[in-house]
């Protein structure tokens, strides 16, 4: 375990001592946050950074920290729900005027949440990768899609229910950016997170990530490898999950070993 701020805390001094960075939750779990109370901090903290934060939203899915902090965790469907109400909710918050709403979960009577965005509205971000309701909500609402790293196969399954999906609510798939999660390992040594996946498995708690399979990682010439072949199938952006949160190392070797190559992809 390690001490950690809570992101909202750390967006705010992101927003201060950074320039260019993009930066936001990967994800929010709408079961922890009053979407009024999250649509207000999002549109703040985007003013004070210049556009530049990202609202990453989810339906939530550990049970074990939500029974640790004593937060409700309703039934999937409910949660799903929940998630489009809350999407709803800050799009009224972050437009012109005062909102108002009314939905099962939710409601807004004239909440003129000020000051608003910088950039209009932050671009929502939907994490997940379930193919009925997750991204069936990325078609209908997300700017970005960001999934849980997995093998290519896979991903290119996902990817064909997401079109499928955005032909279903007349939405062009190229307008959804896409990025994914990897908790896998990649620097100047042999990475701590191990080929076999099992102290990946350890270190993540027992997330979803069980494998090789499921991290990019390894090399600095796999990981561009893996990156590209991802590339082809329409990846924008990847994200390396790091667990030591005091270690400049990782970042620092991405930034020059790896980032430069990507981008070329």
């Amino acid at each position: 375990q390690q001490d950690s701020l809570d992101p909202y805390l750390s967006f705010t001094l992101a927003a201060a001592e950074t320039e260019s960075i993009r930066f936001g939750p990967l994800v929010t779990p709408i079961t922890f946050r009053h979407p009024s109370n999250l649509g207000r901090m999002a549109a703040q903290i985007d003013l004070l950074s210049g556009g530049r934060f990202v609202m990453g939203i989810g339906a939530g899915w550990n049970v074990g920290e939500h029974a640790a902090y004593g937060l409700d965790f309703p039934p999937t469907k409910e949660r799903f729900d929940r998630l489009t109400e809350a999407i709803e909710v800050m799009k009224a918050l972050w437009s012109e005027g005062a909102a108002s709403y009314e939905g099962t979960h939710y409601r807004l009577e004239g909440a003129d949440a000020l000051p608003k965005p910088e950039s209009g509205r932050p671009p929502i971000l939907i994490g997940g990768s379930g193919e009925r309701r997750t991204l069936r909500l990325v078609a209908e609402f997300a700017d970005e899609w960001n999934t849980p790293a997995m093998p290519l196969d896979d991903y290119r399954h996902k990817c064909e229910v997401l079109e499928r999906h955005c032909e279903a609510v007349g939405r062009d798939p190229a307008t959804i950016k896409r990025s994914m999660m990897s908790c896998g390992g990649v620097g100047p040594r042999v990475p701590r997170i191990s080929p076999t996946g099992s102290s990946l498995t350890s270190t993540a708690r027992g997330g979803a990530a069980a494998g090789p399979a499921a991290t990019v990682g390894g090399t600095t010439d796999e990981v561009i490898d893996t990156l590209g072949r991802l590339a082809e199938l329409g990846l924008d952006e990847i994200e390396f999950q790091q667990f030591d949160f005091d270690s400049d190392e990782v970042p620092e070797y991405l930034a020059a070993e790896v980032a430069g190559p990507a981008r070329d992809l």
